[in-house]
C-alpha cells in the first residue's frame, strides 16, 4: 500500500474542495471551472517544466517506495497530478475565505509594504546564491512576481496575503509528508548543495516561496480570465443568478 502514499496525499488534499465545488447554497464553484482550470494549467505547465529540469539535473528526485511507478519525463504521475490538484484545493480555500469573510483584506498601503519587503529579501537571496540552482530559481521567480505586483498593483494580493497563512498550514502538512515527516523515508529528496540548507521541519525554505509563486500566479490569471470572459465577479452564487 505504501506505493500509493503520494497518490493518497494528492487525493485527500483535493477531495473536500472538489465535493464542495458542487454545492449551490454558497459559491457553487463549478461555475468558474473554465477560467479556474485554465489558470491552473497555464501556471502548472510552467512549474512542470521547472520540475522536469530539476529532475534531469538531479536537483531533486523521487523515492519509488511511495510511487505507483508511472513516469513521464522523469516525473512520477503523482507529481503531474500535484500541479492540478494542490492549486485547486489551495486556492479554493482563498475563495472560500473571500465568500465567508468578504471584508477580510489588508489595506493597499500595508500590502504594498509587505510586497516591497518580500521583494528585497527574495532578490537579495537570489543575488547572493547564484551557485544554488533551486534557490536561484525559486527566489528569482518569486522576485519577478513581486515586481509585477508592484507594477500592476493587482488588488487580489490584499486578500491573498491573509488567506495564504491558512493555505500554508495545509501546504506545510502536505509538503512535510512528502519530505519525510510522517514516513520512513522522504517521497521527494533534494540535493542540499543546490539549496540554502534551511528547513522548516523537513521542508526546504525555498518550497514556501515556490508555493506562494504557484498559487498567487494562478489567482492572478484566474481573475484576469474571468473578467475577460464575462463571469460574475461575486463569490456569492445568489448574486450571480
Amino acid at each position: 500500500m505504501e506505493h500509493y502514499y503520494y497518490l493518497f496525499l494528492n487525493i485527500v488534499s483535493f477531495i473536500i474542495p472538489f465535493v464542495f465545488s458542487f454545492e449551490k447554497k454558497w459559491m457553487h464553484f463549478i461555475r468558474f471551472w473554465k477560467p479556474y482550470f485554465s489558470a491552473i494549467i497555464v501556471v502548472g505547465l510552467f512549474f512542470i517544466l521547472w520540475d522536469i529540469y530539476f529532475a534531469y539535473q538531479n536537483v531533486w528526485g523521487f523515492n519509488n517506495q511511495y510511487l505507483v511507478g508511472f513516469y513521464l519525463f522523469k516525473l512520477p504521475v503523482e507529481e503531474w497530478l500535484f500541479f492540478l490538484l494542490i492549486p485547486y484545493s489551495s486556492n479554493f480555500i482563498h475563495y472560500s475565505l473571500e465568500y465567508f469573510f468578504p471584508k477580510l483584506m489588508l489595506s493597499e498601503k500595508v500590502s504594498s509594504i509587505i510586497t516591497v519587503l518580500l521583494l528585497i529579501v527574495a532578490f537579495t537571496i537570489t543575488v547572493l546564491n547564484f551557485d544554488k540552482t533551486y534557490t536561484v530559481v525559486n527566489f528569482g521567480v518569486f522576485s519577478v512576481l513581486m515586481m509585477l505586483q508592484l507594477i500592476y498593483k493587482w488588488s487580489y494580493i490584499r486578500r491573498f496575503y491573509i488567506s495564504f497563512i491558512i493555505i500554508y498550514i495545509v501546504f506545510f502538512l502536505v509538503n512535510s509528508a512528502l519530505t519525510g515527516s510522517f514516513s520512513e523515508n522522504p517521497v521527494v529528496f533534494y540535493d542540499n548543495a543546490e539549496n540554502l540548507g534551511i528547513r522548516i521541519g523537513t521542508m526546504p525554505l525555498e518550497d514556501s516561496f515556490y508555493c506562494f509563486s504557484m498559487l498567487y500566479s494562478s489567482v492572478v490569471i484566474f481573475e484576469i480570465l474571468r473578467r475577460k470572459w464575462g463571469y460574475c465577479l461575486s463569490m456569492d452564487y445568489s448574486k450571480c443568478k
